[in-house]
């Protein structure tokens, strides 16, 4: 019997998730929502300038390994956690009902600021194309609230459909990546091919500290991918490679095509040819190595990354919603599944209307889409997801240690709490340097702790709170939904 006629038949929940899922495709949705190609043309350009310089790639492979620890507890956890929800699940089941619903309200938070900052960075490239073309001046939101839309179309309906896309989104900037890092290779570069990048005085020249910052954000979205078990083909193997596969093959990628930019300039020129212009430092060189139709083929699939970035977001946080919702902690109707596209169509509308709500309030106020809505919502997204995996890493540890499901050490122990030492260092570092990452610096260039920061801060601080509130109101008011949390996620 085929799942849509198990479905019809009443078999399967009409609140459950369902698909066929692969690792492949699990894969090409959690890399796209990393948004491979705007990495490497704005996240690397912004860490050499700002960060370690010529060391900067070495910090992509540092974030990799770090990252690598918290992905063996994950999937531990997923072998044995046959729900979906990710953070807000294995939270819960690790250190408690509260714990896990503040996290989820984070989790929230972080994925829909990381969704909206992209929308502000298209509607910004889209408008500025548009019109070097000859087009017609429009204004940045209204290129934004498009993508919103066509976001929303594509959220709406099945998961392959989203992944299929994406598919073909990825397989297109990571290929033009790998024919510039070619091109580079060929050419031999500026000044010859060299493993400066990675000699250590070079990884700790500059600020570290910030260059490990950029790395940590560029990694945004891989730990997505227990948010997709109920749609997965084999969940207990497919999440768990899935998960490693996008780990290691980020990183493999991010360095070798930083150590490509770095090369196309030479380790004499390249923190100048970033400080000249970060933003188009990625168009310059593949103007230089590849043409003006390589630039051409780059400037189109920079805007092709980020959509396909803010479609797997979307997919992220609907499936966040739609957990919740199961679990009786967001309203009812966000877990409705659409009968013939086996999505969760209510809690797509939802979110799309929220972004375009977001995009429109930003437009009212008259935020610039790049140094205010990009740079400011990035910076929340950055330190709320180091602390969402920091906090999962104690989590895995401490449910298996009350458990003893699984006697791995290595797996359930040792790289676990890895995972949040690294993790933990990283947000500390990430929190003193937030008023640098949004922009909050006095004359001299310094982070100045203002308002903005306070603000924004404030944010990180409010959406837990809010969760641990629910979570003590639940418990008192309604002990029935709460004592039955952990069980109805992904039921």
């Amino acid at each position: 019997m085929t799942a849509t006629q198990e479905t019809t038949a009443g078999t399967i929940p009409p609140r459950a998730l369902t698909g066929s899922l692969g690792v492949t495709a699990i894969v090409l949705m959690v890399v796209a929502a990393a948004a491979p190609l705007t990495v490497i043309g704005g996240a690397a350009p912004l860490g050499i300038l700002l960060g370690n310089g010529v060391g900067f790639p070495a910090m992509f492979a540092i974030a990799a390994i770090v990252l690598l620890f918290f992905a063996v507890g994950l999937a531990a956890m997923t072998r044995h956690v046959p729900n979906p929800g990710a953070f807000f699940t294995f939270v819960n089941y690790g250190l408690g009902k509260p714990a896990g619903l503040a996290t989820a309200f984070l989790a929230l938070l972080t994925y829909t600021t990381i969704q909206v900052s992209v929308h502000g960075y298209v509607g910004y490239i889209l408008s500025v194309t548009v019109t070097g073309l000859g087009g017609p001046d429009l204004p940045w939101y209204l290129y934004s609230l498009a993508v919103v839309a066509l976001v929303g179309v594509l959220g709406y309906r099945h998961i392959d459909l989203s992944s299929k896309v994406l598919g073909v989104l990825l397989i297109g900037e990571v290929g033009i990546v790998l024919v510039l890092v070619a091109a580079v290779v060929i050419a031999g570069g500026a000044d010859g091919l060299s493993l400066a990048p990675f000699e250590p005085n070079n990884v700790l020249s500059g600020s570290p500290s910030v260059g490990l910052m950029f790395a940590i954000a560029a990694f945004i979205g891989f730990e997505s991918t227990a948010i997709f078990r109920d749609e997965a083909k084999d969940p207990a193997r497919t999440i768990p490679r899935a998960t490693y596969v996008a780990v290691i093959g980020i990183g493999v990628f991010y360095t070798l095509a930083s150590w490509a930019l770095v090369m196309a300039w030479g380790p004499d020129g390249v923190v100048a040819q970033a400080a000249e212009d970060p933003g188009a430092m990625i168009l310059i060189t593949t103007l230089a190595y590849l043409g003006s139709v390589g630039e051409l083929v780059m400037n189109v699939l920079l805007i092709t990354s980020m959509l396909a970035c803010v479609l797997s977001f979307h997919n992220v946080i609907t499936r966040y919603q739609h957990s919740m919702s199961t679990a009786k902690v967001l309203p009812d109707v966000l877990s409705s599944v659409h009968p013939k596209h086996f999505a969760p169509h209510v809690s797509s509308v939802v979110q799309t209307v929220t972004a375009g709500l977001l995009v429109l309030l930003f437009a009212l106020l008259g935020l610039d889409p790049i140094l205010q809505v990009f740079t400011w919502f990035s910076g929340v997204a950055t330190l709320s997801v180091a602390l969402l995996m920091a906090v999962t890493s104690i989590a895995v540890v401490v449910y298996f240690a009350r458990t003893r499901q699984d006697r791995r050490l290595w797996n359930t122990v040792i790289a676990p709490t890895l995972g949040f030492i690294g993790l933990l260092v990283s947000a500390i570092m990430i929190g003193l340097n937030f008023p640098f990452l949004i922009g909050d610096v006095n004359a001299a260039g310094e982070p100045s702790f203002g308002a903005l920061t306070a603000v924004l801060l404030g944010l990180i601080v409010l959406f837990p709170l809010a969760g641990l509130l629910q979570a003590f109101w639940l418990k008192r008011n309604r002990p029935a939904v709460y004592d039955q949390i952990t069980d109805a996620i992904g039921a």
